[in-house]
């Protein structure tokens, strides 16, 4: 299987209807940011593992959280969790420039070589601890977090923008969780909840302030 092919079998048949977000799926190598051993699975549906512990989503759920930003050309991301790289990959066809923060270094390192040799020029890989966020470069139009947390990082709603959306998955850690998307109106946050998912948990110094 490839790209496009993912696409319509994957995508398009489950709901996911933005066309930019189709087109940022169908271009990106997916085989490029999985261990080479499972390369050949790497259209399959469903997450694979990339080690440390952590995971690359399935297509539909790349796709899904990507679709749910709705985002725009002009627009600055911080994604937590780097993992891969595919997600940041996938959203740099999408916006101005993405952040993304990983805690594991060598997961960061690998996803900067891999975002590098695919002529990704707009992501900016950090080794970090992303339960904190990224202050440096806030505020941000878009927040993308690819861990669970029991309930949205104080740090990361004050790093999202007025009018901005932030995708987060949201419940206990190794259970099921359910994918948020919250939009910041002023002091208060409004939410959807939009499906359930599995994702790792939440980790860094400040995710112990969550439990």
């Amino acid at each position: 299987m490839d790209a496009v092919t993912m696409v319509e079998e994957q995508l398009v048949s489950r709901g996911i209807t933005d066309l930019r977000v189709l087109t940022a799926m169908a271009a990106v190598k997916r085989e490029r940011f999985v261990p080479v051993e499972l390369r050949g699975s790497a259209y399959d549906d469903s997450p694979l593992p990339i080690g440390y512990g952590q995971t690359i989503s399935q297509p539909y759920i790349v796709a899904l959280m990507t679709q749910l930003l709705q985002t725009e050309p002009d627009q600055i991301v911080l994604e937590i969790g780097t993992g891969s790289g595919y997600q940041a990959a996938v959203l740099s066809l999408l916006v101005k420039h993405v952040y993304s923060v990983e805690i594991v270094e060598e997961l960061a390192d690998r996803a900067r070589r891999v975002l590098e040799s695919e002529g990704y020029r707009n992501v900016t890989v950090y080794h970090g601890d992303g339960s904190r966020g990224l202050p440096e470069h806030a505020p941000y139009d878009r927040i993308i977090v690819t861990a669970a947390a029991p309930r949205i990082p104080q740090a990361l709603e004050k790093q999202l923008k007025d009018g901005g959306i932030m995708v987060i998955p949201v419940g206990p850690p190794f259970g099921v969780q359910v994918l948020r998307q919250v939009t910041k109106r002023g002091s208060k946050l409004e939410w959807i909840d939009c499906d359930y998912v599995r994702f790792v948990p939440f980790t860094g110094d400040a995710s112990s302030e969550l439990g």
